[in-house]
């Protein structure tokens, strides 16, 4: 829930993890990468390739090594796959969704079932399901009422046949506890939920403590009787909190930033209550932290700057890196073991070629390839990723991603032969990151001859408690100006046509749209808004009741409380709705009808003062759709009109329209006529009066 208006990897594609080296020295960062020899005319990727399903995607093993698993489609739907380890090319499906697709899912401890959550149009009122790896049975363990949401909590090895659920079906702001037979799906109450925003579950599957929001913003890690265990401070809520719990249960591991800028791995003994540094870095916060299934103990973590290094906390974990390193150049993650961590699921990710998955053995060092997620990519000549420092009017270091079209860059000095069109690509949040890596959005643009720049503004998490903390009382202050910097230092470096810069993202990133749009509007050629807020009061009175918890120590301290009237006044002033009159470019809207984040209610605000000014803006609408675009018919849908819309705007090249509609839900809603080409499919309605 620190990201929790974050516009989801999964449902938009904007993939961009970092490139990971296994690594206990530190990285030479760069601020350049090398391109390739000068293509002249690279392959125009069709659509499809990138944004259509994965091939095969979140491989898995089961705990006891005997299965392993993926997402693949079955139909045409995200499902998932089982298959013996020894015979990965026997595997059948095993869940049956026939829409919306899966998106995640995670292996029982007793590898006998998978568990899985889906919910209905992207409303986020997730169920629970189990599918039976024998015989394929799926049964919803949370049959409960519509609008009701339930989450995993916690599973254990210690307890393999049981997982904790929690539902908010007695109180809608609030997640009570119930343990779940997974073969059963007998459900009991173990805990209600007193107003806690979090739990910390033990492995014995008890609720030992609970975070509770303070006045302030902060909050407390409570015991079940109501004692202080943990005190987190405004100032480093977002950077602070429990991963779990030590072998006896009597201690807890921390991603802490408390007496200090950048969060540290720590331990806390729940019983002297006293704190020890395990891991930490002057670069930047500890990011992820791999766990021993067996003892229960980090054994390395991950330190992401400019790009993301693991480092091993004892001789074995670094000789397994060395191992790993020795074989695959990439970004490493760790996303599976086996429980007796003899076996590891590797992804390697890097900035120029798709995704793939490994099996690491431990005993014998050997690393062998699981799956390619989009094998296709192979045909195609994808861009290099620049990492770079930038630095804000103010001083601060701004940590970017730059992609130059292949080819535009013939020497790989880092700037093209003649500025490009450029597009502003800004990640939502706003606590959340850009990192190095593959990125679909940055290689579809590349592709059609855009440079696209993604910039880690003040807010972002990963660089320090200050740097996060920056943002507070500068949505539509500082925050903007981070951006327009950016889009500055791209202009003066050559790389950027300062008449043809676009802007464009989804959740945050569409707010920062409508703010590009509207408090700079000599800046950019055109915006691109994917389910983005514009008017903060509504956003924040029409967030679901489950974040009410969250609101004091996140939205409340950055943009102020809806409920005071000054708040208000000052909100109304850092909103896009406030100044619609002074927009004069193009606007691609795209929105989701269920989104319970950003309600369709921001986007049709928007669309219909801009209407009523007769400014130009094209509305599109996905009636299946949530917080971002989960079905592949309605990603390919979408940026097929996005790429019309950026050809008029920026003159890039696009592939056609064709049949990018064929399956998809989408309405245009208002302004079809501001993009060429699109397909005359009947319009789904008219928010905005057109």
């Amino acid at each position: 829930m620190k990201r929790i208006i974050s516009l989801s990897a999964s449902a938009i594609l904007l993939v961009a993890c970092g490139d990971r080296q296994a690594d206990e020295s530190t990285p030479e960062e760069t601020s350049a990468v090398p391109q390739p020899e000068a293509v002249e005319t690279a392959a125009l990727i069709p659509r499809t390739v990138i944004f259509g399903n994965p091939e095969r995607t979140l491989a898995r093993i089961s705990p006891d090594g005997a299965w392993v698993s993926w997402l693949a489609p079955d139909n045409g739907v995200m499902n998932v796959w089982v298959a013996p380890a020894d015979d990965p090319e026997s595997a059948t499906v095993i869940t049956h969704d026939d829409y919306r697709g899966i998106r995640n899912y995670f292996w029982a401890p007793n590898s006998e079932f998978i568990y899985y959550i889906q919910d209905d149009g992207g409303n986020e009122n997730f169920h629970v399901y189990s599918a039976n790896i024998a015989n394929g049975e799926v049964v919803d363990l949370t049959p409960v009422a519509n609008g009701v949401r339930a989450q995993i909590e916690a599973l254990s090895a210690d307890h393999p046949d049981q997982l904790v659920v929690g539902l908010n079906e007695r109180d809608s702001q609030v997640f009570d506890l119930y343990l779940v037979n997974g073969k059963t799906g007998k459900r009991e109450l173990i805990q209600e939920n007193p107003g806690f925003m979090a739990w910390v579950i033990d492995h014995d599957l008890e609720p030992q403590l609970g975070q509770a929001p303070t006045p302030d913003g902060g909050a407390n890690l409570v015991d079940m009787e109501g004692n202080v265990i943990a005190e987190i401070p405004t100032s480093d809520f977002l950077n602070t909190g429990a991963i779990g719990f030590n072998k006896g249960n009597d201690a807890i591991y921390m991603i802490d930033s408390r007496e200090r800028d950048k969060a540290a791995l720590t331990t806390l003994s729940l019983d002297s209550g006293e704190i020890s540094v395990l891991a930490e870095s002057d670069l930047a916060d500890v990011s992820d932290v791999l766990i021993d299934a067996r003892t229960h103990e980090p054994i390395a973590y991950n330190v992401n700057h400019l790009k993301s290094i693991w480092f091993a906390l004892n001789d074995e974990t670094a000789a397994d890196f060395e191992a790993l390193k020795s074989e695959l150049r990439g970004a490493l993650d760790i996303v599976a073991t086996t429980q007796d961590m003899s076996k590891w699921v590797v992804h390697e990710d890097s900035a120029s070629k798709s995704g793939a998955y490994y099996i690491y053995d431990r005993d014998s060092k050997s690393v062998t390839k699981m799956l390619d997620q989009r094998p296709a990519l192979e045909d195609y000549t994808l861009a290099p990723m620049q990492a770079l420092e930038l630095k804000s009017r103010d001083g601060l270091t701004l940590v970017s991603y730059l992609t130059l079209p292949p080819g535009s860059d013939a020497n790989g000095d880092g700037t093209p032969e003649e500025a490009l069109p450029m597009m502003l690509w800004v990640h939502g949040g706003p606590w959340a990151r850009n990192e190095y890596g593959y990125h679909s959005v940055h290689q579809w643009l590349a592709n059609r001859g855009y440079a696209v720049l993604s910039v880690n503004y003040r807010g972002s998490t990963g660089f320090g408690k200050a740097f996060t903390r920056a943002s507070v009382g500068e949505w539509a202050g500082k925050m903007h100006d981070d951006l327009i910097d950016a889009v500055g230092w791209a202009i003066n470096s050559g790389i950027a046509i300062e008449d043809r810069i676009a802007i464009g993202g989804g959740s945050y990133g569409g707010y920062a749209t409508l703010v590009g749009l509207t408090f700079t509007p000599d800046t950019f050629a055109c915006g691109v808004d994917i389910v983005g807020p514009s008017n903060l009061i509504t956003l924040l009175e029409s967030f679901p009741d489950y974040w009410q918890t969250f609101l004091e120590g996140t939205f409340y301290l950055d943009l102020g409380n809806p409920a005071n009237d000054e708040d208000r006044k000052f909100m109304m002033s850092r909103s896009p709705i406030s100044r619609v009159d002074k927009i004069s470019a193009p606007l691609l809207v795209g929105q989701g009808q269920n989104d319970p984040r950003v309600t369709k209610i921001e986007s049709d605000q928007i669309v219909e003062s801009m209407a009523e000014r007769e400014l130009p803006v094209t509305y599109v609408n996905f009636p299946d759709e949530g917080h971002g675009f989960a079905r592949p018919e309605n990603r390919l849908a979408f940026f097929s009109v996005m790429e019309g819309f950026l050809e008029g705007c920026l003159g890039g090249t696009s592939e056609p329209v064709n049949d990018a509609f064929e399956g998809s839900s989408i309405e245009i809603l208002y302004g079809r006529g501001y993009v060429e080409n699109l397909p005359q499919a009947e319009d789904g309605g008219s928010a905005a009066g057109e």
